[in-house]
């Protein structure tokens, strides 16, 4: 591995980059904060597919990518005299010695739960009005649940017992199957399917499983045993439109046994 001497010679040569693209490259100098935003999400999620695919180099890549944005936004910043990178990187710091007592002072803890839980604490302390502040609205809604759930966790408010959790997703579950037996309006069901969902997220946590990780495994299987069926029927000399839900289900499970 790298010096340290050698790892920030690295980020100034990025930062001599950033200025050079900023004064002479066309499509950098016409970039806004507002501009970046959604190209920064996407680095977001590409950089989520190489996690997920366990690709370590597409994973350095991809936090190459990410890293330029956030040397951009910040040359962006100090063109307008509002910050820098020097401004983001000591607050950074001072944010984590401060969140964490346990190393920069004399708190004692036993665990990581305890570590998450005075973090919470630590950020009330910082003038917050809710735990919840910290919660970005535009999160995807199930990314969300998670954060959410997370969060009222560190101040205690949480169940006591697994199987309390579970009964509540029985509860939920009953809830929406009665509005659907009463034929409810669109926005009763969405309420209740809602709140599974919600209770779902909740159980997950318990079990120490991320939803959305499962929800994407679960999303890569589906499209690799239907992909499947695609490929398979089409060497049968058949045509999807064509073909029964039975034959389909026929090649779905030649898929699984294939897994």
């Amino acid at each position: 591995m790298h010096s340290t001497d050698q790892k920030l010679a690295a980020f100034k040569r990025l930062l001599n980059i950033m200025d050079d693209l900023r004064a002479g490259c066309p499509w950098d100098k016409e970039q806004t904060i507002e501009s970046l935003r959604h190209l920064t999400i996407e680095e977001v999620y590409e950089l989520s597919d190489a996690i997920m695919a366990s690709d370590l180099p597409a994973m350095q890549g991809e936090l190459g990518d990410l890293m330029l944005h956030l040397v951009f936004y910040a040359k962006i910043a100090s063109e307008q005299g509002a910050f820098d990178i020097y401004d983001v990187l000591n607050g950074i710091s001072e944010k984590l010695i401060y969140r964490h007592p346990h190393i920069y002072g004399d708190v004692a803890v036993s665990d990581a739960t305890d570590v998450k839980n005075n973090w919470e604490k630590l950020k009330l302390k910082e003038g917050k009005k809710s735990v919840l502040e910290g919660v970005p609205k535009s999160m995807p809604p199930l990314v969300k649940a998670y954060r959410i759930q997370e969060k009222v966790k560190g101040v205690g408010f949480e169940w006591k017992a697994r199987e309390q959790v579970w009964d509540k997703v029985i509860e939920e579950l009953n809830e929406l199957k009665y509005e659907v037996e009463q034929e409810s309006d669109k926005q009763h069901l969405e309420d209740e399917f809602g709140d599974l969902l919600f209770a779902l997220v909740n159980y997950a946590r318990y079990l120490g499983i991320n939803p959305e990780d499962a929800l994407e495994r679960t999303n890569r299987k589906f499209i690799n045993r239907f992909q499947y069926i695609e490929s398979a029927s089409k060497n049968d000399g058949k045509k999807l439109e064509d073909m029964s839900l039975e034959e389909m289900d026929h090649y779905w499970n030649e898929a699984k046994s294939l897994e």
